[in-house]
C-alpha cells in the first residue's frame, strides 16, 4: 500500500534529536549547564564537532546559551526542558493524536518511603537571592518529601528585600525570617544532591562527602540590574520554579 506524501516529513524535533551525537548532547545537558569544552570531553568528541551540533540545537530553539559571570570568555549551555517537552508532545501527535509524554513518577512521601528524605544544597555565591529562591521553591514542591538547604560562598548580611517580595507574591511563600548562611557552616555535611546556581560558586564549591549528584544551572545575579529592578528577580524566580519542577522526577528517580 502506497504511503500518501502527506506527514512524510518528521518533526524538527525529531530531526535534530535523532542525530546520535546531538542526542547525547541533549542528554548530557538534561542533568546539568555545561560549557562547550566540558561537553566535548564527556561525549569524547571534538570541539568544534561539538559546537557545530550545539549550533543547530541553538538554532532549533531546544539550547540556550549565557555568558559566564566567572569568565567572561566562556558561556554556559542550557537545555530548554518547556520548549523539548512541548516538541515531544508535538511530535507525538504528529504520529497519533493519542500520543501524550507520560507523566513523571511523583516523589514518595516520608512514610511512604520509610527512610530518610532526600536531602539537596543549592550553592549560590551570596546566599540572598538564586539559591534561597532554589530552596524555598523546592520545599514548596517538594514537601516532606525533600531536605533542602542553601548555602553562599561569600554570604550577604541578609536576603535582598526582592528575593522576600518574589517569592511571597508569586509563590505565597514567606521567607522574610531566613538569613543566609555560609557554605563553610555545612562542612562535612552529607547530601544527596549539590546544586550550584551561580557559576562563580561552580569554581570554589567544596566536595562533599559519599559523592553527591552534583548538577550546574548558570543563572545571572538578578541584583547585577540594580537593586530596585524587581522584574529581574520575576524573571530568576520562573527560570528556578521551572528547572525545580523539572528536578523533581530526577529526584524521584535517585531514591536512596
Amino acid at each position: 500500500m502506497a504511503l500518501s506524501g502527506q506527514g512524510l516529513t518528521p518533526p524538527a524535533f525529531v530531526r535534530l534529536a535523532a542525530h546520535p551525537l546531538r542526542w547525547r548532547l541533549l542528554t548530557e545537558l538534561a542533568d546539568s549547564d555545561y560549557r562547550v569544552r566540558e561537553l566535548a570531553t564527556r561525549v569524547d568528541q571534538p570541539q568544534n564537532l561539538v559546537s557545530y551540533h550545539l549550533r543547530l540545537l541553538r538554532d532549533g530553539g531546544l539550547v540556550t546559551a549565557t555568558r559566564s559571570s566567572f569568565d567572561g570568555r566562556d558561556s554556559y549551555y542550557h537545555l530548554d526542558l518547556e520548549r523539548c517537552a512541548d516538541a515531544l508532545s508535538d511530535s507525538g501527535a504528529a504520529l497519533h493524536p493519542a500520543l501524550y509524554p507520560k507523566a513523571a513518577p511523583p516523589i514518595p512521601s516520608a512514610d511512604q518511603q520509610r527512610s530518610r528524605p532526600l536531602t539537596v544544597l543549592f550553592v549560590c555565591t551570596g546566599n540572598s537571592a538564586r539559591s534561597p529562591i532554589a530552596e524555598a521553591l523546592l520545599r514548596h514542591h517538594a514537601a516532606d518529601r525533600v531536605s533542602v538547604t542553601s548555602a553562599g560562598s561569600r554570604p550577604k548580611p541578609q536576603l535582598h528585600p526582592n528575593t522576600v517580595r518574589v517569592l511571597r507574591e508569586a509563590f505565597d511563600i514567606d521567607v522574610s525570617g531566613q538569613r543566609p548562611r555560609h557554605l563553610d557552616t555545612l562542612a562535612g555535611h552529607t547530601f544527596d544532591h549539590v546544586i550550584t546556581l551561580c557559576d562563580k560558586a561552580r569554581e570554589v564549591c567544596p566536595e562533599f562527602p559519599r559523592h553527591p549528584r552534583q548538577a550546574h544551572w548558570s543563572i545571572p545575579e538578578p541584583a547585577t540590574a540594580g537593586d530596585t529592578d524587581y522584574p529581574a528577580f520575576q524573571r530568576t524566580a520562573a527560570d528556578i520554579d521551572t528547572r525545580v519542577r523539572h528536578l523533581l522526577p530526577v529526584l524521584a528517580a535517585h531514591q536512596p
